[in-house]
């Protein structure tokens, strides 16, 4: 028994509805290629890429081949330049050494002349002094006899010593040895005062014996008071209590 037309018509559609609307099933477009078609472009495509597989290889051994002796040749001139590089290094770090060397043995030899230079002038100074006390003394050979004083020099050693250097010579012929000894006066002024000190003190006299014939040099420091200001040393030659010779350097 058939179906009313308008039944139809309405499932027609309702069916077309559903193939067309969002909600219609998915449906999948595959390309039929026949299998031996199929094979045939696989078996182009592998060849092919045989074909660049074997031509990449033989270009890379040829690059390899022809680049591989450029690179040899270049290291091999790196390798000339370096060596020549560390033969110039050597040679100028010899010369610099040799340089140096020469600088330091020149540097010694200034500072070893320096001080030669100084000790001889200390000499020509000592030197000087002694033709001064023989010019002195060969006068006196054939004047008067007895006991004088000629040479005295006093200086500050910093505020508190003071140093002297006196000359005592003995003239005349037959001249006796001399047995005595020396006094030292030091005038000062501390706090606005004059004020003075006489050496030696009673535990030092022993080293202001004297005894020479011809001549005897004595030198000392003395201890200067804190705060004084020196103006004069006094020395005074004794012989049993008596002053043979006597004489005052200023300062």
């Amino acid at each position: 028994m058939k179906a009313p037309k308008p039944v139809f018509k309405s499932l027609r559609r309702k069916r077309w509805r559903q193939r067309w609307s969002v909600a219609a099933p998915r449906m999948t477009i595959r390309n039929h290629l026949p299998w031996p078609l199929r094979a045939v472009f696989i078996a182009i495509v592998v060849g092919l890429g045989g074909a660049i597989a074997m031509w990449a290889y033989d270009a890379g051994r040829d690059f390899s081949r022809f680049g591989g002796a450029e690179i040899s040749t270049d290291a091999a001139t790196l390798q000339e330049q370096v060596l020549q590089l560390e033969k110039e290094r050597d040679s100028y770090r010899a010369t610099v050494d040799a340089a140096e060397s020469r600088l330091n043995m020149e540097k010694a030899m200034r500072v070893q002349l320096a001080e030669q230079v100084r000790t001889l002038t200390a000499e020509n100074s000592k030197l000087k002094e002694d033709l001064v006390f023989f010019d002195s003394l060969l006068p006196t050979a054939s004047g008067t006899a007895g006991v004088e004083i000629s040479r005295m020099q006093v200086s500050m050693v910093d505020a508190t010593h003071a140093r002297y250097r006196v000359l005592l010579i003995q003239g005349g012929r037959n001249v006796r040895e001399f047995n005595g000894n020396y006094q030292l006066v030091m005038r000062f002024v501390q706090n606005d005062k004059d004020a003075m000190i006489t050496f030696p003190k009673p535990e030092s006299a022993g080293a202001y014996r004297l005894s020479f014939k011809h001549y005897q040099r004595v030198e000392g420091v003395l201890d200067v008071p804190p705060g004084a200001i020196v103006k004069s040393v006094q020395i005074k030659v004794l012989e049993r209590g008596a002053v043979r010779a006597q004489r005052s350097e200023n300062l």
